[in-house]
């Protein structure tokens, strides 16, 4: 089973659709907070639709928990003998199979990598790792695993909002409608991805189609039923 972790995610609407990809691909959904919003909430039971309730969903307070729960200390090196370390790693290859050394499962998906996500290795049980929508991973977290960093390459300076005028049109639909309300989904364009209000430009994917794209190599490398990893 390949696991998608989300780090302080802020718009429910994203993990929601993320969880539907989840669910019919057999995937983990880890969330980790503090989150941007409730359980509860209404547009990220709209968007995972009837598909929530199968999802295998695990929350934590924050990172390290989400280390601990499952057992990954060994991928952030450790040092071996270390008794807290030597727990953790037991739970973790009784949960997960056994960690190497040389290969640590965690995927992290940032466009500040030279690695592309295809040049990668993924293997069931890896862990596919994206940052909040506003301000993506953490830079201490990236330079902490810059050997584990990948991205989706994209056209150099792409833009997918170019005048003031479409932004406006795009704040005006989404003023008073509560679904849309919450600030960091304010900031997004047209296609749900950040801008510079004072450039109109982007050069991210919304972390909803990120996910799936990487999920897809993930699961094709890993050969999923209908893929093959030649293919």
């Amino acid at each position: 089973m390949l696991n998608v972790v989300l780090v302080e995610p802020e718009i429910p609407a994203n993990t929601g659709n993320i969880g539907r990809t989840c669910v019919v691909s057999g995937t983990h959904l880890h969330l980790v907070g503090p989150l941007g919003f409730s359980l509860d909430d209404k547009s990220l039971k709209r968007a995972g639709m009837a598909y929530w309730q199968s999802l295998n969903v695990s929350v934590y307070d924050n990172w390290d928990q989400f280390l601990e729960k499952n057992g990954l200390a060994q991928a952030l090196g450790a040092p071996a003998g270390d008794a807290a370390h030597d727990a953790v790693t037991a739970a973790g290859t009784a949960a997960n199979g056994a960690f190497t050394a040389s290969r640590s499962p965690l995927h992290f998906l940032t466009k500040k990598a030279k690695k592309t996500y295809t040049q990668a290795t993924y293997r069931d049980g890896d862990y596919l790792i994206f940052g909040k929508e506003s301000m993506g991973l953490s830079e201490e977290l990236l330079a902490q695993h810059a050997d584990e960093c990948e991205r989706i390459p994209m056209l150099q300076d792409s833009t997918s909002l170019v005048n003031r005028e479409d932004w406006s049109q795009k704040h005006d639909a989404l003023d008073g409608d509560d679904q849309y309300a919450h600030p960091a989904l304010l900031q997004q364009d047209i296609c749900g991805n950040f801008i510079d209000p004072n450039e109109f430009s982007v050069s991210a994917l919304n972390v909803s189609n990120a996910a799936a794209i990487v999920l897809y190599e993930a699961l094709r490398q890993i050969c999923f039923p209908g893929m093959a990893a030649g293919e």
